[in-house]
């Protein structure tokens, strides 16, 4: 609920702010000290913040979510490089044109996923992607083909990234902190998709496969899109051999191929006790 809708007998923030507009123009005024310390841009980016921005990047999209009435999502991670098959003459290097129908595979099973979504009004299993190009795109615009919502979790980085064209813009998000982002995308999370990706999408993987080994998530169906991909790029079946991790561990997730696949694994899926 916004400040100005409550039923209380003080000024608000937002009338102070508005009321600090039109005082008068001293050197006692345009001194940094005189300025709201919620209103101060610099104060609030000071080192000693840090624990401050932490929280309210945290409180930001987790109220506005609730407002939106997003209970539980299904999150779509991989990588911004595969192009749409549209697109894929253009990929560089020419491997990942061999990605693209990923592109199509995401797309799909966010549209299948979407209209189930919208027979609970939007609330429940709700696209959550990056917010970027390449499999985030695809996840976000086969929602929006559905006719329903989906989120964008985007994070600054020191090359130009903006939100793609589909993600819904009252839930597209920008985040500096990579961890609070990271909690963002699994807190409501009821199904996890890796898609084909790099760096980006391991480090997204591997954090959300630990906190499922160590239980500190509970198990959610874990869905490998492309097992050809994944077991060249990892070894699984040497981690368990070599006891790094133990076998049971390799039970954790599923390869799929298709969207349709990926539907039915999440059907079948054991629920939880």
């Amino acid at each position: 609920m916004n400040e100005d809708t409550r039923s209380h007998p003080f000024r608000d923030s937002v009338q102070d702010v508005a009321a600090s507009n039109r005082i008068p123009d001293t050197p006692q005024t345009r001194a940094p000290a005189y300025r709201l310390a919620f209103a101060d841009p610099d104060f609030l980016t000071r080192e000693e913040l840090r624990p401050v921005r932490l929280q309210l990047e945290l409180l930001k999209p987790q109220m506005v979510m609730d407002e939106r009435g997003v209970k539980s999502t299904i999150v779509l991670f991989g990588s911004a490089r595969i192009p749409a098959p549209d697109r894929k003459e253009t990929a560089n290097p020419p491997q990942l044109a061999e990605l693209s129908h990923y592109y199509d595979e995401a797309r799909r099973f966010a549209r299948i996923m979407t209209e189930r979504s919208m027979e609970s009004y939007g609330r429940e299993n709700v696209i959550v992607t990056g917010g970027g190009p390449g499999v985030m795109e695809a996840g976000n615009r086969g929602a929006h083909e559905a006719g329903g919502q989906s989120i964008g979790l985007n994070i600054v980085l020191p090359h130009e990234q903006a939100p793609n064209a589909y993600v819904t813009p009252d839930l597209s998000f920008s985040f500096h902190y990579f961890a609070i982002r990271k909690m963002h995308f699994l807190m409501r999370a009821k199904a996890v998709c890796i898609f084909p990706g790099g760096f980006g999408t391991l480090d997204e993987m591997f954090e959300a496969l630990t906190l499922i080994q160590t239980h500190r998530m509970r198990s959610v169906p874990f869905l490998l899109f492309g097992k050809a991909f994944w077991e060249r790029a990892i070894n699984w079946q040497a981690l368990a051999e070599m006891g790094t991790i133990s076998p049971k561990d390799l039970e954790l997730f599923r390869y799929v191929e298709t969207a349709e696949e990926a539907v039915a694994v999440i059907d079948d899926w054991p629920k939880p006790c």
